[in-house]
């Protein structure tokens, strides 16, 4: 009797920790990491795009965001939007051919934007910050990859600079993506109506997306744990009911 008991109890242990395990490591949020909002825009049109960087460190603050523009997807104009304690330097690059902007043929460009803190005014532990830009005209590709330097103030520096594959697995330091539809496309929203939202719409969403799909999983795990001590109880209720012969 004492030995079943004592299986038992082993047993229900076990199962009841590999539910706490399931909540607890589901429940988990994933790494945040530099992102582009809204996430999608038009091709030819003109958008105002925000980059949210979030800090990660718990001990040092971000004092630096570089943003490098893709070679391939040349934008004629490109405006930033003020950020309160921060300052931005613009570098150009030249193209060939030349990119067009109401009629007139642009030979230079803009390639990266560098936005450096002033004073205390760096993205302190727990806190995010976005850098708006307006662009255009849009290139015709499908979308924009922006490879994106993120420095610390204890000197280490996270390269979001990894291009993300379609239908593929995020990977480990991806590079925020900027989606273009083409012009008339019922099926995406303009770059005009998303940039009147709220930007962090997008965030609540995928929080609560990845908080459902937590809660669902530990859901699944915690009734099998259920049937598994049901099944547990139910072989030692028998073992007791038994006579010894």
């Amino acid at each position: 009797m004492i030995r079943h008991r004592r299986s038992f109890t082993a047993a229900a242990a076990l199962a009841l920790g590999a539910v706490a395990t399931a909540v607890f490591g589901f429940a988990a949020p994933a790494s945040a990491h530099v992102t582009v909002n809204p996430k999608d825009a038009t091709q030819g049109g003109y958008a105002r795009i925000a980059f949210r960087v979030p800090n990660e460190s718990d001990t040092a603050s971000t004092t630096k965001v570089e943003v490098v523009l893709p070679e391939n997807a040349p934008v004629g104009s490109v405006s930033t939007m003020p950020v309160p304690g921060w300052t931005v330097a613009v570098e150009k690059r030249k193209v060939d051919p030349p990119v067009e902007v109401h009629g007139s043929q642009l030979s230079e460009v803009v390639s990266k934007l560098t936005w450096t803190a002033t004073a205390n005014a760096g993205v302190k532990p727990g806190e995010f910050q976005e850098f708006p830009v307006s662009l255009g005209p849009l290139p015709q590709v499908d979308r924009m990859v922006f490879k994106t330097l993120q420095t610390y103030s204890d000197g280490n520096v996270q390269r979001w600079i990894e291009e993300p594959t379609p239908g593929g697995e995020e990977p480990e330091s991806p590079a925020p993506v900027l989606t273009l539809t083409a012009a008339g496309a019922s099926a995406s929203p303009t770059a005009g109506a998303r940039a009147d939202d709220d930007d962090d719409d997008d965030e609540v969403e995928a929080e609560g997306v990845g908080v459902a799909t937590g809660l669902g999983i530990a859901g699944l795990v915690a009734g099998a744990a259920g049937l598994l001590l049901g099944g547990l109880a139910f072989a030692r209720t028998r073992r007791e009911a038994t006579p010894k012969s």
